[in-house]
């Protein structure tokens, strides 16, 4: 049978868009077919072996936008429905030879015609012939003799329904391509897993990491398949809490098997799959971390190098230090211990005389003491200078650490015949850094203050005063009146080997950097009105409990 535009027989017109299909059909009622007038309209296949039937039946469809189909006999109405795959079927059922049951049985039994609506047509009013056709996929059963607004009212719902259901189901399958897409092309593995752990989904970067492919994995118990030789795991295995409670997990560095036996390192996150409010299960997303952790040790390693360096380059820096003030340290012990010689010779007469000075006596090993605590306290300032360790940050009190570093600095203070004058603001909060790096910046801050005043032959006070900056920081100056700093010394002052000494090596600014910024704070200089220089560094504050220190 050909396929070409039909019409009913002579009372339904004829243009230039009908023509007869078949020939051969039966006399007066042969299949016809109209043509696509309208292109976007539904297509409805009518199905009856009478002529007048299907003359009613189209001329009351008639231009209302619809493509209609029609067929005079069971097989023909099949082979149209596979062309045309339409919307609606209204399908006679009293038909000689295939009736209009076998119709609907074959229609529901193809891919191509399984979705068409099938309304049943028959005088047939009986209960168990509307149950069978219902029972075989029928939507809808209009009865003989058909009315004409009824047809219409129940064409016009099931082809709306049928459009719908077809525009949804293009619409998921558009939006599963889309979800399908996206999941293809995340680098991380994703599992879908139902409550029992079972894998319901997998994506193909899950099979990659996993060195197998999806079709192994779905259906596998993703606990069994990953950590069942982990035994210490056992309930604690991520993902179970989520699938049996639905509760989320993240996990880092967690050993996960592949299905060869290998292992990886892995992070892994568990979300609960909902459906309105039910746990259905979960979804697995995890990576391989195994060359993020290496890298991530390497760096450890180079910080702890770098962190060990910058130790032994501050305890090099501390010993140059006490070189340079070992002149001035000399002359402050001697002078204490040379009045401890003479007050020990007078003692020595004291005690020899014929008659025995106790109150005098008693004075000159008063002050024999007093000399042999001098002494003490200026080697305890440089013993402590030396050997504080790099015990790491703490909270520290401002005014005792800027007091201790005033003490180191005290004797080159007397040498270079210049006062230094701390100024610490009661309520300042406590600081939270390693103190014998600040120990090392102020006191080379300090020195190069008191080098620059006694360069410039004034004895003005070397100030040194911290101030709170902001709610997060503290900022310590050390202002002098000394000489200043050249212009070229704006941009390199901090850059290693640069110094506007002539004998300096230029590494003491630059090691302050490093070690300011080290404990989170930055440095830096201000040329002061009528000279002078003020270095200042910052440090962070305390927070918390331990900002009532």
């Amino acid at each position: 049978m050909n396929d070409t535009p039909q019409t009913s027989p002579g009372n339904v017109p004829e243009d230039g868009a009908y023509a007869r299909e078949n020939a051969a059909g039966k006399a007066g009622s042969a299949p016809y077919r109209t043509s696509a007038r309208e292109t976007s309209g539904a297509t409805i296949l009518l199905v009856d072996d009478n002529p007048q039937n299907l003359k009613v039946l189209y001329e009351t469809l008639n231009d209302r936008g619809y493509h209609l189909l029609i067929a005079n006999d069971g097989e023909k109405a099949l082979s149209l429905a596979a062309r045309h795959q339409p919307e609606l079927i209204l399908l006679d059922i009293m038909m000689p030879g295939m009736d209009g049951f076998s119709v609907c049985e074959h229609l529901k039994a193809s891919p191509a015609t399984e979705h068409s609506a099938v309304v049943f047509l028959s005088a047939l009013d009986d209960l168990e012939a509307k149950v069978r056709g219902f029972a075989l996929g029928g939507v809808d059963y209009i009865a003989k003799p058909f009315q004409a607004q009824e047809v219409i009212a129940r064409v016009d719902t099931h082809v709306r329904v049928i459009q719908l259901e077809r525009t949804l189901k293009s619409r998921n399958e558009k939006l599963e391509a889309d979800q399908a897409r996206i999941l293809n092309a995340i680098s991380e593995g994703i599992y879908g897993l139902d409550t029992d752990g079972r894998i319901a989904f997998a994506n193909p970067a899950a099979a990659s990491t996993l060195r197998s492919t999806v079709d192994t994995l779905i259906g596998r118990d993703f606990f069994d398949l990953h950590f069942a030789k982990d035994a210490a795991m056992g309930e604690s295995a991520p993902g179970r809490s989520t699938c049996k409670l639905g509760l989320e997990e993240h996990r880092r560095n967690v050993a996960m098997a592949r299905p060869d036996g290998s292992f990886f390192a892995a992070e892994l996150w568990a979300t609960p799959a909902l459906e309105k409010g039910e746990l259905r299960g979960a979804v697995i997303v995890f990576r391989d971390i195994t060359v993020e952790l290496q890298a991530e040790a390497e760096l450890e390693e180079a910080r702890k190098t770098v962190q060990f360096q910058r130790s032994e380059l501050d305890h090099a820096a501390r010993l140059s230090t006490i070189g340079e003030m070992t002149a001035g340290f000399a002359h402050e012990v001697n002078q204490p211990l040379t009045a401890i010689a003479n007050y020990a010779q007078l003692a020595v007469r004291l005690s020899g005389a014929d008659r025995l000075d106790v109150d005098g006596l008693r004075q000159v090993l008063g002050k024999i003491e007093a000399q042999s605590h001098r002494a003490s306290e200026i080697i305890r300032h440089i013993r402590g200078f030396v050997r504080t360790p790099s015990g790491g940050a703490r909270a520290v009190s401002v005014y005792d650490l800027l007091a201790e570093t005033c003490g180191f600095a005290e004797v080159d203070a007397e040498t270079n015949e210049v006062e230094l004058r701390l100024e610490v603001p009661p309520g300042l909060p406590p600081v939270y850094t390693d103190p014998a790096h600040v120990h090392q910046v102020a006191l080379n801050l300090i020195r190069n203050a008191l080098e620059a005043t006694r360069s410039k032959g004034s004895h003005d006070a070397v100030e040194i005063v911290a101030r709170r900056e902001g709610a997060e920081m503290v900022v310590i100056e050390v202002r002098d009146r000394g000489c200043g700093l050249p212009p070229e010394a704006e941009q390199r002052l901090f850059h290693p080997f640069f110094t506007t000494k002539q004998e300096g090596m230029g590494i003491g600014l630059a090691l302050c950097r490093s070690l300011v910024q080290a404990q989170g704070g930055e440095i830096g200089f201000k040329r002061r009105e009528n000279g002078g220089t003020c270095f200042w560094f910052s440090l962070p504050v305390v927070s918390g409990e331990d900002a009532a220190l």
